[in-house]
């Protein structure tokens, strides 16, 4: 099948069909046979080099099929060519079977020589090619990853639009735009109720990144489920939260939810992978935290409500700086130690996140009179001493 080796950098033309011709290749594969090289004229171009031994090739294949397919459909002129990394004929067989597209016909040395004159150095990689048969993204698998088939044609410039328009439904304080999508005007319960996203116009939005096999999110849920339930019930509905799922599968999405209090993004809705990528969210839990006006407040919203819980609302930067002043005040008007008619040891003022009072046996925030020598741990409230009376604090309360 392969011709001279005159090797791809001695072909004047960039054009990937002279560069085949020029190797003695004479056609094209397709799922029902052989194709002319011809086929391609007028189509836009793009190299897809794969192999079936290699799982994420595997696992990325199926999506691109879907993207080919819808872009067809809206009658895009491109071809996708198939230049294979697989060991053998029978690899390569069984990999391009699941393909709609183009392959060059299996030639382990070609193959090569091809992904060098790309500057292929992993797969899977996929190559949107221009009319001057040059490169126009070295690899677009990325981009893809991120925006499907609104990536077409895979240039820079796209890349840039698209960013753009990432940003302006970050910015723009648009919740419809941000939360619904193309055939969905509603988030979901766990009861499976449908809520239309112009129901939550106006209200402060927690958008929770999480996965029932992750165990921080677990550990997480319950202190969000906590500030969740006590805003509820004092803030006449004016906060809600929005599950946006990571989770492997549907099974895992209905597990999470089903402990959950809260609304959303239903599993099989692109809108999940979009909100992580305009939020740009690495890891999780993850909490964004969106104003009334839409408008994000925090990407961090994990350490403040950590960190506050429910008094944190509404969220703001002034609000936090508000809690740590009080904090400062309520901490200077406490004793730096103090000796406990219940305790042996001296107990030492401490800042903790969350402590179980040995005294009253309830969850405390902030200020608490702590033990070196043993794990004992005292609301200020709760401290017996003769020379001190310790009452609530009436802004920061106990927690």
């Amino acid at each position: 099948m392969a011709g001279p080796d005159l090797g791809v950098e001695s072909v004047d033309s960039n054009d990937i069909i002279t560069v085949l011709a020029s190797e003695g290749i004479e056609f094209l594969l397709s799922g029902e046979g052989k194709v002319s090289l011809s086929s391609t004229e007028g189509k836009m171009i793009c190299l897809f080099f794969s192999a079936n031994w290699c799982r994420p090739c595997r696992t990325f294949t199926p999506q691109l099929v879907q993207i080919y397919n819808s872009l067809i459909k809206t009658g895009r002129m491109i071809e996708i060519i198939f230049i294979s990394f697989d060991r053998d004929e029978t690899g390569f067989g069984e990999h391009f079977k699941s393909m709609p597209w183009l392959a060059v016909p299996f030639n382990v040395d070609l193959h090569r020589r091809l992904s060098d004159h790309y500057h292929v150095d992993h797969i899977p990689s996929f190559i949107p090619l221009g009319l001057d048969g040059k490169s126009i993204e070295e690899d677009a698998i990325g981009l893809i990853e991120d925006y499907g088939a609104s990536a077409f044609p895979f240039t820079s410039q796209r890349r840039e639009e698209l960013k753009a328009m990432d940003n302006a439904k970050r910015q723009g304080g648009k919740l419809e735009e941000l939360l619904a999508n193309e055939g969905r005007n509603h988030v979901i319960s766990s009861s499976g109720r449908e809520i239309l996203v112009s129901e939550l116009v106006g209200k402060t939005i927690g958008l929770y990144f999480a996965a029932h096999w992750c165990p921080p999110c677990r550990a997480f849920t319950a202190q969000l489920i906590e500030a969740y339930n006590k805003l509820v019930a004092t803030r006449n509905q004016c906060f809600e939260i929005i599950f946006v799922s990571t989770d492997r599968d549907h099974q895992e999405f209905d597990l999470s939810l089903s402990n959950m209090p809260w609304l959303a993004i239903p599993y099989e809705d692109k809108a999940r992978q979009d909100l992580c990528r305009i939020f740009d969210i690495k890891g999780i839990p993850a909490l964004v935290l969106l104003g009334s006006d839409g408008k994000t407040i925090s990407t961090n919203g994990r350490a403040i409500i950590s960190s506050y819980g429910a008094m944190a609302f509404p969220f703001t930067e002034s609000r936090t700086t508000e809690i740590e002043a009080a904090l400062k005040e309520e901490g200077d008007a406490l004793p730096r130690q103090v000796k406990d008619l219940k305790h042996e040891h001296i107990l030492k003022l401490d800042m903790a996140k969350a402590y179980v009072c040995d005294s009253c046996k309830k969850l405390g925030r902030f200020w608490a009179f702590s033990c070196d020598v043993c794990d004992y741990d005292l609301h200020p409230t709760c401290v017996e001493e003769k020379q001190e009376t310790y009452l609530e604090d009436p802004v920061m309360g106990l927690v």
